[in-house]
């Protein structure tokens, strides 16, 4: 499996679901607009998943081909791609500020994500026991819209994924009045130096990972 950042909320993933012959899928989640200062994301997918409908995640014109589009709560499978779509509030009041926000479950190749999109409240019970047992945490950290640095490390304490990889946050090149990820590195405390543009996992490079931070940034 590839993962590839755009910046933002943005990851385009590439995956070879299990069985002889079988093609690529290509997964855009949370394609945004050029209003925040990044080039925004390019090329064709199969699926694209958006966590709610504001212009810096539902750029949905943005992907070439025809994808199929998912914005809403639900289970899917999708190409032998399972997903499960869970509703979540976009503030901590509720979702009266911002309404809601979709938490997306996604496995393939026995690998495990989870995107919290632009969650901005704690997780409740149900959602941590849907959530539990993921293997990579997409986690916003950025603050104002979104949970800040020190939530998002107490819900992290409380999932314990195998990978965490923070989004939502400020980068140079973009020009949202959200906070960086100095706050959040300082509450966990083992960020990396490095930053990285993309990865390749395999269900085996999991095995003997224990909440580790991957730090993105864009090509």
């Amino acid at each position: 499996m590839n993962i590839q950042y755009y910046g933002h909320s943005c990851f385009k993933i590439t995956t070879k679901p299990a069985g002889r012959g079988k093609e690529d899928i290509v997964i855009f989640m949370d394609p945004f607009s050029k209003s925040i200062g990044l080039r925004p994301p390019q090329g064709q997918a199969d699926l694209v998943l958006v966590s709610h409908d504001h212009s810096d995640h539902n750029n949905i014109s943005a992907i070439k081909g025809s994808p199929r589009i998912i914005d809403i709560p639900g289970e899917y499978s999708i190409k032998d791609v399972n997903i499960i779509g869970i509703s979540s509030f976009h503030d901590n009041k509720k979702g009266q500020e911002r309404g809601l926000n979709t938490i997306y479950l996604l496995e393939s190749e026995d690998i495990h994500i989870c995107h919290l999109g632009d969650l901005g409240d704690d997780l409740n019970e149900k959602q941590l026991e849907e959530i539990n047992g993921v293997d990579i945490l997409m986690i916003p950290i950025g603050g104002k819209y979104t949970i800040d640095g020190k939530k998002a490390v107490e819900i992290i304490k409380k999932i314990e994924p195998k990978i965490i990889i923070p989004i939502h946050f400020k980068l140079k090149e973009t020009s949202l009045d959200i906070e960086d990820e100095k706050t959040f590195c300082n509450e966990i405390g083992n960020c990396p130096t490095e930053k990285v543009s993309k990865i390749n996992l395999k269900k085996k490079d999991l095995a003997d990972k224990n909440m580790e931070i991957i730090l993105m940034s864009v090509e």
